[in-house]
């Protein structure tokens, strides 16, 4: 990944949360790294709203359809794992329902929310 779209990513990121805290979403986290050796990695954002958290990966390409394409299976699978670790630290979130979200983004267009963008098996 080149600098310029490490710096996109990062501005995707603060852009898709100004436009979940208008939908009454409330930060928890941002960029949240669960440490090495864990092989989970990284998770975009964490946000609650009322007794939810959601754990969302943000995405953004030229088109929309790229951008969901670009969450594999294997995305979804590291990100399930950072949040199985997230929640054994936090455990003031263990009643909470768990959410993956995805949002997508594209030049010229409004960002696209996906609630429940992948399900754990």
């Amino acid at each position: 990944m080149t600098k310029t779209n490490y710096a996109r990513g990062h501005r995707a990121e603060k852009w898709a949360m100004l436009y979940l805290m208008l939908k009454g979403w409330r930060p928890v986290a941002h960029n949240y790294v669960t440490g090495r050796g864990t092989g989970a990695g990284e998770i975009d954002l964490i946000m609650t709203r009322g007794q939810t958290i959601a754990f969302i990966e943000v995405k953004y390409r030229p088109t929309l359809s790229q951008a969901l394409e670009a969450i594999t299976p294997d995305t979804q699978i590291r990100i399930t794992r950072a949040s199985a670790a997230f929640l054994q630290r936090h455990p003031m979130f263990q009643h909470y329902r768990v959410r993956y979200d995805a949002v997508l983004m594209s030049p010229r267009h409004w960002p696209k929310h996906l609630p429940g963008a992948w399900r754990i098996l």
